[in-house]
């Protein structure tokens, strides 16, 4: 018992204080968020590219049926309505610079979480919901083209792909993201905290 008791007391006199300094922690942030915003930028990028491409498949191929360009207007609304969010959000991250502002950039950094939250949520299923039935629309007249296995297959796959992106992929880059932004707004409130208050 008596060496448990030296051992114990060995430990607590061991006892090592890890600390970063402001600046390592403001470095460490600022790597974090440019990397927010250069995934926020690719993925506006990739719905514009999106956005192209649908409206390129549309311009150049003749389409007999109204359903058909009803449903690529259907897309083109959808993609160009996500795109602007998503650019809103991006310019809330991007427009203040910590060191300048920081009560701004805290305060856009938790709004950008709260949109994100609702991008996710809400704003989603109104994407999915647009897409389906643009799909819906465009397969009254390209699927009597195709034959009964090509049918088969394009609606299955567009129906399994919609399925995964809607429960698996949503919601695993949903907790991802919102672990990353809770953390980054914690460690704001950190550096905040230490540079306000002297040691």
């Amino acid at each position: 018992m008596q060496a448990f008791d030296q051992i114990q007391e060995l430990w607590q006199k061991h006892e090592v204080e890890v600390r970063f300094s402001a600046d390592e922690m403001l470095q460490q942030a600022k790597k974090e968020v440019n990397g927010i915003k250069l995934k926020s930028a690719l993925n506006i990028l990739g719905m514009l590219v999106s956005f192209i491409a649908i409206a390129g498949v549309w311009l150049f191929y003749e389409y007999e049926s109204w359903t058909t360009h009803a449903g690529f207007i259907i897309f083109l609304v959808a993609i160009l309505s996500t795109t602007i969010i998503l650019y809103r959000d991006y310019k809330l991250i991007s427009r203040n610079d910590f060191t300048a502002h920081p009560k701004e950039f805290l305060q856009g950094l938790k709004t950008y979480q709260l949109n994100r939250y609702r991008l996710y949520n809400q704003m989603y299923w109104f994407y999915t919901t647009a897409l389906s039935l643009g799909f819906i629309f465009t397969f009254i007249e390209i699927l009597p083209r195709l034959n009964f296995f090509q049918q088969v297959l394009a609606v299955a796959v567009t129906f399994l792909w919609i399925l995964f992106c809607s429960t698996l992929l949503r919601k695993a880059v949903m907790k991802r993201e919102k672990e990353r932004i809770s953390l980054l707004i914690e460690k704001f409130e950190r550096i905040t905290g230490q540079i306000s208050t002297p040691e």
